[in-house]
């Protein structure tokens, strides 16, 4: 059986074991879908990022997650983009994507950092039930009112679609215990692939604000970090106007509550971008089953 390069890469974190655990396989032009699936359900980690040829970039990328493909992941692209560095088979300088969701700018920093511009953002203001909202997150209704009249709740996306959620403090947020099941009631029924609960209420002094983010849906009950989640609500952040000087850049951080501590970096301005760093722990072998003309591995 065939065997492919496989990598677990730590994103929006330069330590190890912390951050969001992203799969690489950076040549995967000969997989088929279903190969694909398969590597990414038995990686185990929230995406794996497939690397391609481009036609219209300079490499394409394919995202899965262990239940199924997806248009688009932040942490999973800054993973890919520290590998290929490190590998030199890039420089520092920007490179161009393509994904599902258009060619995105990439630029890689020469001190690693990685920084990925995401689609124009589009923030549409739903109207839900904060009682439902609060009962599917597992947090008191009251913490989500009490911000709602200032920070309403929307669905944001740049390139994926999220729910919105702003919550007055960390305990109700670190506290959360999400129903899964109406969580994913919520995402089918306002077209979200996941729901991001924020507090500015954050742990380091420096963050901006504490987020968690669940998306069942795409079969990630909890993301530890973030990307796409991130620049979407950087923009929601924007376009309600929480700052009265809105910064330059910021820092969310997230994972605490599920060990994975990590940060990732925003900037808003003509365009929405996301950035952090990331470490290589683990680069090895992994066999593939083979693929059947009609595209079923055989297990």
């Amino acid at each position: 059986m065939p065997t492919v390069r496989a990598l677990l890469v730590d994103a929006f974190t330069d330590e190890s074991l912390a951050g969001n655990a992203a799969g690489v396989v950076p040549e995967a032009d000969e997989l088929t879908d279903d190969q694909m699936q398969a590597i990414a359900r038995e990686l185990a980690v929230s995406e794996t990022a497939f690397l391609r040829t481009s036609e219209g970039a300079d490499r394409r990328v394919r995202y899965f997650t262990p239940a199924t493909e997806v248009d688009l992941c932040g942490h999973a692209t800054i993973a890919s983009h520290v590998h290929l560095l490190e590998d030199g088979v890039v420089e520092s300088g920007t490179h161009t994507l393509e994904t599902n969701v258009g060619v995105l700018d990439i630029e890689v920093g020469d001190n690693g950092t990685v920084w990925m511009t995401q689609e124009d953002p589009h923030i549409e203001p739903v109207e839900l039930d904060y009682d439902r909202v609060g009962g599917a997150l597992g947090i008191d209704s009251a913490a989500l009112r009490d911000v709602g009249a200032d920070l309403p709740l929307a669905v944001a996306s740049t390139g994926l679609p999220f729910l919105v959620v702003p919550v007055n403090f960390l305990e109700h947020v670190g506290g959360a215990e999400p129903d899964m099941a109406a969580i994913e009631a919520l995402c089918e029924e306002v077209d979200a692939v996941g729901v991001y609960a924020f507090t500015f209420d954050a742990i380091d002094a420096d963050s901006t604000l504490h987020g968690r983010m669940f998306a069942p849906l795409a079969g990630v009950p909890e993301d530890p970090v973030t990307g796409t989640a991130s620049g979407a609500v950087g923009a929601y952040l924007r376009d309600s106007e929480a700052f009265e000087d809105f910064p330059d850049e910021m820092r969310f951080e997230q994972g605490h509550f599920v060990d994975r501590p990590g940060h990732v970096r925003v900037r808003v301005d003509d365009e929405v971008r996301v950035g952090g760093r990331a470490i290589t722990v683990l680069d090895g072998q992994l066999v593939v089953p083979e693929a059947d003309d009609d595209g079923i591995i055989e297990l």
